[in-house]
């Protein structure tokens, strides 16, 4: 099990090990070009591409995308079908270059809505990459924080009857992440400052950074500046300024 921010105090990092991403903005970029929105979506999978390589190159061990949340069911029905097809197209195209370039694919969200289809390639990306471990791509579909931490609990309940007094130690492995360290990194493109149900547990400790740009712009360079904001912060977890210096002092012998 990864170390808990909110118990422990991680290593400082130069790149972060866990980079979490809100792509959002496509259909923006669409409407800004007078194309329709499915437009965006696809340009938006040629930006998921763009943005592994990077993160591969910079370093960065999990990379998490937030693809479908569990309320975008809400949206147009006709939009949903379309973002369900582009999914699945994605994973027929898409798991064998994964699996080729050592990357490890993961799905957090609740998958019992989705078509068959999906499901099945799911189960199957996920156990031809289980191995890999150049980069560890997660994409949360029909996933939502509040969702995660429920059904944790309700997991957590049905294989112990008889918990006792619930801790973070408890809880932990039945979220959907558990493989996962928490994301040192969040980036939300788009131009919209909130967090949208995403990962709410795990992003306790997590530097946030918003971008004005749509996500299919979103690039190598765009990452570069996310992680150069993320190297400014000074990351104190709970403690004071005065004992982060006193902490990088060299012992006297």
């Amino acid at each position: 099990m990864f170390t808990s921010t909110t118990r422990d105090i991680p290593d400082e990092r130069d790149v972060p090990r866990h980079v979490a991403i809100i792509m959002d903005g496509n259909g923006r970029w669409a409407k800004e070009r007078r194309l329709p929105r499915v437009a965006g979506h696809k340009r938006g999978v040629e930006a998921v591409r763009a943005t592994v390589r990077a993160a591969i190159e910079r370093g960065i061990g999990y990379l998490t995308l937030f693809a479908f949340s569990s309320e975008n069911w809400r949206r147009p029905a006709d939009e949903v079908s379309i973002l369900m097809e582009l999914f699945l197209r994605a994973l027929e195209g898409e798991v064998g270059k994964l699996h080729d370039n050592a990357i490890r694919l993961k799905v957090a969200g609740d998958t019992t809505r989705f078509d068959p289809r999906i499901r099945a390639l799911i189960a199957s990306g996920e156990s031809l990459t289980a191995t890999n471990q150049r980069l560890t791509l997660t994409i949360a579909a029909n996933y939502g924080g509040r969702w995660d931490i429920l059904q944790a609990i309700n997991r957590l309940v049905r294989e112990n009857p008889s918990p006792g007094e619930i801790d973070e130690n408890l809880l932990s492995p039945y979220l959907a992440m558990s493989y996962a360290p928490e994301p040192d990194l969040f980036i939300r493109t788009g131009g919209e400052q909130r967090i949208s149900n995403f990962l709410l547990w795990q992003l306790a400790y997590t530097e946030l950074y918003f971008t004005e740009s749509l996500w299919p712009d979103f690039d190598a360079a765009a990452l570069d500046q996310a992680i150069a904001s993320y190297r400014s912060r000074e990351r104190r977890f709970g403690r004071t300024s005065e004992q982060l210096e006193e902490a990088k002092r060299p012992e006297v012998a």
